[in-house]
C-alpha cells in the first residue's frame, strides 16, 4: 500500500484520500502523462501508479499576493553586517527573532549566525527565498 505526505503539515496521506485528516489541506494528485507516453518517456519502462503516487511531491505553495515586497539583496547584505543587531529579521517582518538577536547580541553568536543567513540569502533562489520568509520579491 503506498501512502503519500502532506505539502502543508506533512503527515502520511493513504492512496485513496482526498484530505489530509490531521490538517485538512486538499490533496490534488494529477498524471500528466498517459500510460503509453509514460512508458515511452521512461524508456520503455511502465511505472505503475502506486508507486507514481508515493513519490509524488506537490508543487509548492504560490506566493501570496499579500505578503510584503522585499528586497533579497538588502535581506542578504543586513544579515552580513548588522546580523548581530537583527536588522535583518525586523526587516523581513520577524519581530521576535529580531528582539532575540538584540538580547543576545553580546554573545556575539547572532553575529555569526548572521553572517550565514546572509550568504543563504544571497545563494537561494528567488522563490525559495520568498517561500521562506513570506515576502515578494523587488
Amino acid at each position: 500500500m503506498s501512502e503519500t505526505t502532506c505539502p502543508a503539515c506533512g503527515a502520511n496521506i493513504g492512496p485513496g484520500e482526498t484530505e489530509c485528516k490531521y490538517c485538512g489541506e486538499k490533496i490534488t494528485r494529477t498524471v500528466t502523462q498517459s500510460a503509453g507516453s509514460a512508458q515511452q518517456a521512461n524508456g520503455g519502462i511502465n511505472i505503475p501508479q502506486d508507486v507514481v503516487d508515493q513519490f509524488y511531491t506537490a508543487p509548492a505553495a504560490a506566493i501570496d499576493p499579500s505578503w510584503p515586497v522585499k528586497s533579497k539583496v538588502t535581506a542578504g547584505l543586513l544579515a552580513i553586517f548588522l546580523g548581530g543587531l537583527g536588522v535583518h529579521k525586523f526587516y523581513l517582518g520577524k519581530i521576535g527573532m529580531g528582539i532575540l538577536y538584540i538580547v543576545f547580541c553580546w554573545t556575539y553568536i547572532p553575529a555569526l549566525v548572521g553572517l550565514v543567513e546572509g550568504i543563504i540569502y544571497l545563494s537561494s533562489s528567488d522563490e525559495n527565498f520568498q517561500l521562506k520568509n513570506h515576502v515578494r520579491i523587488q
